[in-house]
């Protein structure tokens, strides 16, 4: 059970406390409810660029790093499409560091031409080198709007093109700034040798001046049923044949989600799995395979890769996939196999418990989602899926209406 403790500043800053005497380290994890599903279609990548811009210095540091390398401490940051998350560790006695780092570029960053210009040049080198100029680097690019019509998951992280970070002005920026990073559109967790009373008073004295900022409400469109298979088929200087399956699947919050997710370990956790047993192992059709689910807040899509042996066709490839779907819709899993997954992610959620950091982003998510305490939940949340639920769930995902496949074909 891991206790918590929670208070808000008149500012609107949500604040999660847990204290954990096994380590002299604290984690201290800033999470922004902003992500790639805020931007404008004609301005994309925008939450992804502000990840790099935060690092660039605030009004009264103009070198975060330094500092915190001084005091022990390290830190990073990363972006999806729901959120944005920046996350310290330090040493207990110079906490207060992380405090006086994050306000103050929470206040007002440091926003210079010649800082906005390195940090573009830094994301359309990264666009370049990790998805226009690396072998299989536009699958998402692809696929995410093969499989979404008007919701924002229909583009990566990064953006749609490196065109609309070129493109960012100084005036674009803060507005996006403003706009979102702002003490009432933010949740900070702190894990470790602390107590609630420590961080209150750390939290008013370096947050608590920060004014509220009007962040716009928001106007998500939800994207409509797909009632027709998607079909994309697209040649590329690639080493193999690849194929790319996405389901439309349910939100984090549904009833829906957690048997979702044993379902993607059924298929692909481990050498013992159904994907890999029989189309890797058994019948030597792929080279790799995986399943698996992008565990957005919103409706998001359950995905299946594999890497194609060079004497298998892509029509072999998909029936064989369909088939092993097949057996999930319509055969009764043997209770081993479920409680097997089960045990595994129980594994794998407790074992991340034990990493203070790990603990801190976990509690921030949860927060997010609704409520911090829900973390002790979802181990239960998870062994009450049952073996009929696993086919309910498998029926109504895996159709064909609600499929869209990727043939990403290597150039002969």
């Amino acid at each position: 059970m891991i206790e918590v403790e929670k208070f808000c500043l008149e500012n609107g800053l949500r604040v999660v406390v847990h204290n954990d005497n096994s380590t002299p380290i604290v984690s201290f994890n800033l999470l922004y409810d902003v992500g790639s599903r805020d931007e404008d279609p004609e301005r994309t990548g925008f939450a992804h660029l502000f990840e790099h811009l935060m690092f660039g210095g605030s009004v009264n540091i103009p070198k975060f790093d330094e500092p915190l390398e001084r005091t022990g401490g390290e830190n990073n940051a990363f972006t999806n499409n729901d959120f944005t998350n920046y996350y310290i560790t330090i040493p207990k006695e110079n906490l207060e560091t992380a405090f006086w780092l994050e306000s103050d570029r929470m206040l007002n960053l440091a926003f210079s031409k010649k800082s906005l210009a390195v940090q573009k040049n830094v994301v359309v080198e990264e666009f370049n080198q990790r998805y226009l100029n690396k072998s299989y680097g536009d699958v998402w690019h692809l696929l995410r709007p093969l499989a979404y019509k008007v919701h924002p998951y229909k583009w990566p992280t990064i953006g749609v093109e490196p065109r609309h970070i070129k493109n960012a002005t100084l005036t674009d920026v803060k507005d996006f700034f403003y706009k979102h990073y702002a003490p009432n559109n933010a949740i900070l967790t702190i894990t470790g040798p602390v107590t609630t009373v420590e961080i209150l008073e750390y939290s008013k004295k370096w947050f608590g001046e920060i004014e509220r900022r009007p962040v716009p409400k928001r106007q998500i469109p939800k994207e409509p049923r797909q009632t027709e298979p998607r079909i994309l088929e697209i040649e590329r200087d690639v080493p193999f044949d690849s194929i790319f399956k996405v389901y439309h699947m349910s939100n984090r919050k549904h009833a829906d989600f957690h048997a979702t997710d044993l379902i993607s370990d059924i298929l692909s956790n481990g050498k013992s799995s159904r994907l890999y047993n029989k189309l890797v192992q058994e019948q030597n059709i792929f080279s790799e395979i995986n399943a698996y689910i992008t565990g957005d807040i919103d409706e998001g899509l359950f995905v299946i890769t594999g890497r194609l042996y060079e004497k298998t066709s892509f029509q072999l490839a998909e029936s064989t996939i369909n088939e092993e779907l097949d057996q999930i819709k319509n055969k009764s899993l043997g209770d081993y196999e479920l409680e097997k997954v089960k045990n595994q992610f129980e594994s794998n959620y407790k074992f991340g418990e034990v990493n203070p950091l790990e603990k801190a982003m976990n509690l921030a998510f949860h927060e997010l989602l609704g409520n911090a305490e829900n973390i002790n939940h979802e181990v239960e949340k998870y062994r009450k899926v049952t073996q009929e639920k696993v086919k309910e769930v498998a029926s109504n995902l895996f159709s064909d209406e609600n499929c869209s496949t990727l043939f990403y074909k290597a150039k002969k």
